[in-house]
């Protein structure tokens, strides 16, 4: 896993031009284009990925496709003099294109954790030359999380979650082990129903049945493309869970949920009040 730290080396691969002097930016990621403009440099943004939907200025800046699926002309059309990229941007070929054409390009560290975010934070900071202002909203940032996990600490229960990303007539793709979406329901104090694999992957109908889980969670522009709430509810395999019968149903935007960017918290404190409401309005979530 990398650091931010231990390889600041390898975040910049070219020296296009220098930390804080960059006049056009793109940015490839949600969390990063979140951060920015926090940071106040909105103005200087040209282009976004189109994770970038938050906030909503953002929308309306050109597009230069998927965070995974970049090309270096589409990139290189905008004129950047620095693009800030998330760790898993790509394809390589396109990030080493760039980085050989003279833009600096700055690589974001993973951040597998909520309190990594603050790392996160800073990364953004320096590259854009406002270290004193990304160390103010990183450490805001860890007195909120740190807060938020406090109260989560004291609810009473740990329901079983069923994290579905996509149904598509076939088996529903859900979260396991490894994923943001386990990581962000410990966080919120659930258990992962389907903590059994590892990433990603196809379940099956006796095996959602057999999951138990007591609510089921998707993003909302997920569950609107499978057809609605209503729709997914009432697939056997879900119907016939506890989540089913008692119609437990969360749903939540995706990069306010798994983006791990600036509202991580907020995303945190929602999720448990969805999922526990009485508790997590006594706790002040």
């Amino acid at each position: 896993m990398r650091s931010l730290f231990g390889i600041a080396a390898a975040l910049l691969l070219s020296t296009g031009a220098a930390y804080g002097e960059a006049q056009r930016i793109v940015i490839a990621g949600g969390d990063l284009t979140e951060i920015a403009f926090s940071l106040g440099v909105g103005d200087q943004i040209v282009g976004v990925d189109q994770t970038s939907l938050y906030p909503p200025a953002a929308t309306e800046l050109p597009q230069i496709g998927y965070v995974r699926r970049l090309t270096a002309e589409g990139v290189l059309s905008l004129a950047p003099d620095l693009v800030i990229a998330a760790d898993d941007a790509g394809p390589e070929i396109a990030m080493e294109q760039l980085a050989a054409s003279g833009v600096t390009v700055a690589r974001a560290p993973e951040t597998p954790m909520p309190a990594d975010i603050a790392d996160k934070i800073r990364f953004v900071g320096t590259t854009l030359g406002l270290e004193a202002e990304a160390d103010q909203m990183a450490a805001a940032f860890r007195d909120r999380l740190d807060e938020v996990l406090g109260k989560v600490a004291n609810l009473p229960e740990t329901p079983r979650v069923l994290f579905i990303l996509t149904v598509r007539g076939g088996a529903p793709l859900v979260g396991g082990r490894d994923t943001s979406a386990h990581v962000i329901l410990e966080a919120a104090g659930a258990e992962n129903a389907a903590a059994g694999f590892e990433g990603f992957k196809p379940m099956n109908q006796e095996a959602i049945i057999s999951s138990a889980p007591d609510a089921i969670l998707m993003m909302s522009q997920h569950a609107e493309r499978a057809g609605g709430i209503e729709s997914i509810m009432t697939r056997p395999e879900i119907a016939l869970t506890p989540a089913g019968k008692n119609n437990r149903f969360v749903t939540m935007d995706g990069l306010f949920l798994l983006g791990f960017g600036p509202r991580t918290p907020e995303a945190i404190a929602e999720l448990a009040a969805s999922l526990q409401p009485a508790a997590a309005a006594a706790e002040g979530l």
